[in-house]
């Protein structure tokens, strides 16, 4: 019983439909009815319009607008979880109803909504269209985007009418114009078509209709469900004048005939603020229509963004520690309760792997944590990691709806808040999984232990498969480990519970296997039996400029620099590890490789300064890297490009040569050349050159493996699906793509994982 159904997020005014389970009501219920609904043990009453009525699956739907705590909480469940309670059906029946068979003959019906009341309004008519009673509606909104129903009650009506008052949609005006030019005859006089006009939305539309077709001389019923408080009448809040009588809308309607409503006296009623925090807000100010900026209101009811705590950026500068310490449980609860739960959520659209954002961020509000942790599982095997190093800006939390008008939903940092609570309870994300041992399981292999090969058999361990990870270097996690510094991902703390996550799945894990040495690709199908291998070797062949002086001692990758502080643990001196910076070192580049690079320098005790020849704003790198590198003291030069490095005479580096650039109109892909400002050269004295300019594949696995095509630049080729020119062999994140994102790398796992198991499954 009570159990919800189904769940939509009808527009961007929080304005959401529900079909709840409710045999009793769905048995009695009837159009101009409503319910109480008390979302959980310690909600309040809510009471709200029955929507529609489906007998067949003994089930009924509501819709409601968040406008308090209670409607929030309701906004926050999700499909399959259950109401504490509802109670009904409510109220009297729609007037129509009442009106004898016979004099239903004569009838022609307009109905007018705008606002929530289109719901209760499309029962009425759906009621009147199955008796063939002519009938028209009119919707009336601020503009488009507030609309929803259209297509239900074209289908339940004569004519659909639609009313914007910006024009962006149908036609321009107020619903009362309408209602008008419908009313007038050839000679200009009104002469009313319809029997009856029933007009349910804000207080103020239906005043002014109710004024108009009362000079019209046409009877109307309007809908005070907006007054309801209890839902029983016994607390006396939903007193209405009619007629010069009191009534009690909860018990007495909610319908009265529009032409003898104080409308007046309820409007000063809904204003206090007793009644602003538990019913719809249907008073407006921008009379006569009542509608409004929706999302500027619902912007600025979500409060503002949570900031994590994070080191003093001073302190932080001197120790590998990871730099933010994340949300507090209130912290993250608070962040959750601000997402707005829309219709059409892009977050999850623009995730490389669909992770279900809203349904997680609803259960951290309910502070149900385990069940956030269960929903993030189905789609990531790595969500410790996503939620500290992705670049939510420019995905998820780039589409996020309250980032248009503020501050989007801090994604990451919830995914982050929810990976780190489920692993301090001692538990892992793999007891979610369906796996078991099987020894009839067929074997697949995957080339590298990075993001993309870590995700990719999760997925099929999974499904059943006997997986195998083959990894080069002595530790797993690839980039994850090599790559990425301690101070932005923990890798104790971190990277090694999420790949003992996969070790309990029953993925085995052999380091220190070079694929194309150790063992090569036709070894793995023909002597050891696998079926299917999957190449996520990455791109870890670092770039250069090519320019003069490249050679000199002092000039080295950002993959060195990364993978002898990183992998090696050169930073802490109880390990072997040497690393040698001057005290000067510039890094070359823009990414987030570079911002890595420099914050580790900083670190190791350089005074550092990145060198970018293009504009801060065409920086790659997430901002918040870029922010922590400025607050931690480190300088940047932009416009700048070195164009020799300059020998100190024994074979050392000890400065540069560069130039000046200024940028220039876009290129075919929209982003903006740049030149060489004549005359412009100088020299900086540097003692260590950091270069960060990007990464290829290593050529090692093509050059052993028969029929591997590759693109030109070195990358393997493969479909969409992640299929290479070789039957059998899948390859996807940066082996293929070049250097991207963690969460690319993982994306692409998760598409090659699904063709994978189509592909064993035909064969």
């Amino acid at each position: 019983m009570y159990t919800i159904l189904k769940k939509e997020l009808l527009n961007s005014n929080e304005i959401y439909l529900m079909e709840i389970h409710a045999p009793w009501i769905a048995l009695g219920g009837q159009p101009g009815q409503f319910v109480i609904v008390i979302p959980h043990d310690k909600g309040e009453r809510v009471p709200l319009t029955i929507c529609d009525i489906h007998p067949e699956r003994e089930s009924i739907d509501i819709v409601y607008q968040v406008v308090g705590d209670s409607t929030r909480r309701l906004s926050l469940m999700v499909e399959g979880e259950r109401l504490y309670s509802i109670v009904g059906p409510l109220g009297c029946r729609s007037e129509l109803l009442a009106i004898p068979e016979e004099e239903r003959q004569n009838m022609r019906l307009l109905f007018v909504a705008g606002g929530v009341g289109i719901a209760p309004v499309y029962p009425q008519v759906k009621w009147a269209y199955s008796l063939g009673i002519p009938t028209d509606v009119i919707i009336g909104a601020r503009n488009k985007e507030l609309l929803f129903f259209e297509d239900k009650m074209r289908k339940v009506c004569n004519n659909l009418y639609i009313m914007t008052d910006d024009g962006s949609y149908g036609e321009k005006g107020l619903v009362t114009e309408k209602i008008k030019s419908l009313c007038t005859n050839s000679e200009g006089s009104y002469a009313s078509p319809y029997s009856h006009c029933v007009a349910i939305g804000p207080l103020p539309m239906m005043k002014f209709v109710s004024l108009l077709t009362k000079e019209i001389g046409l009877k109307t019923i309007v809908s005070m469900n907006c007054m309801m408080v209890d839902g029983t009448g016994m607390c006396g809040a939903c007193r209405v004048t009619v007629g010069r009588k009191v009534k009690f809308t909860c018990v007495d309607g909610p319908e009265f005939d529009g032409h003898q409503v104080d409308f007046d006296e309820a409007g000063r009623r809904l204003k206090t603020p007793d009644a602003q925090r538990y019913r719809i807000a249907t008073v407006g100010d921008d009379a006569p229509s009542g509608h409004r900026c929706n999302l500027s209101q619902a912007v600025a009811q979500a409060v503002t963004r949570q900031k994590p705590q994070e080191q003093d950026p001073l302190e932080r500068a001197r120790n590998f520690d990871e730099v933010s310490f994340g949300f507090t449980p209130e912290q993250a609860v608070a962040e959750a309760r601000r997402c707005l739960h829309c219709k059409k959520p892009m977050c999850v659209t623009q995730c490389p792997v669909s992770i279900k954002i809203p349904d997680f961020i609803a259960a951290v509000a309910r502070e149900d944590f385990a069940e956030a942790a269960r929903i993030i599982a189905e789609d990531s095997s790595l969500p410790a990691v996503c939620g500290r190093v992705c670049p939510q800006e420019n995905q998820c939390e780039g589409s996020c709806i309250l980032g248009h008008k503020g501050e989007p939903i801090a994604i990451g940092a919830l995914e982050r808040f929810v990976a780190d609570w489920k692993r301090e309870q001692k538990s892992d994300f793999s007891e979610y999984s369906d796996y078991s041992e099987n020894s009839e399981r067929k074997k697949v292999a995957i080339i590298g232990s990075g993001p993309s090969g870590l995700t990719c058999a999760g997925d099929l361990a999974k499904k059943g498969y006997h997986v195998t990870i083959f990894e080069a270097l002595h530790h797993a996690g690839g980039v994850l480990v090599y790559g990425i510094p301690e101070f932005r991902l923990p890798k104790q703390k971190v990277v090694e519970p999420e790949i003992a996550n996969l070790r309990h799945l029953g993925v085995e894990i052999k380091t220190n296997v070079i694929v194309g040495k150790s063992i090569t690709i036709d070894d793995l199908f023909d002597r050891e039996g696998y079926k299917a291998v999957y190449i996520a070797s990455g791109a870890g062949l670092p770039k250069f400029m090519g320019i003069p002086g490249e050679t000199l001692v002092g000039v080295i990758s950002a993959n060195e620099l990364l993978t002898r502080t990183n992998l090696m643990h050169g930073y802490d001196k109880t390990y072997d590890t040497p690393i040698y910076l001057g005290r000067r070192v510039a890094v070359i580049g823009g990414g987030n490789v570079a911002m890595d690079a420099a914050r580790t320098a900083k670190r190791l005790g350089s005074d550092v300064t990145v060198i970018y020849r293009r504009e801060e704003a065409d920086m790659p790198a997430r901002r918040e890297e870029v922010h922590h590198a400025k607050e931690e003291g480190i300088q940047f030069n932009f416009l700048t490009n070195p164009v020799e490095f300059v020998d100190d005479g024994k074979g050392n580096v000890c400065g540069m040569r560069c130039v000046r650039m200024a940028m220039g109109e876009k290129d075919e892909k929209g982003r903006r050349k740049f030149t060489v400002v004549e005359g412009s050269e100088f020299d900086m004295e540097i003692d260590t050159v950091v270069v960060a300019l990007g990464t290829s594949p290593n050529p090692l696995i093509k050059t052993t493996t028969p029929g591997l095509d590759t693109e030109p630049w070195g990358g393997l080729k493969a479909d969409a699906n992640g299929q290479t020119t070789r039957p059998g062999v899948f390859a996807g994140g940066d082996a293929v793509t070049g250097a991207a994102t963690v969460i690319l790398a993982m994306g692409a796992g998760r598409v090659a994982a699904k063709a994978i198991d189509e592909y064993l499954s035909r064969n």
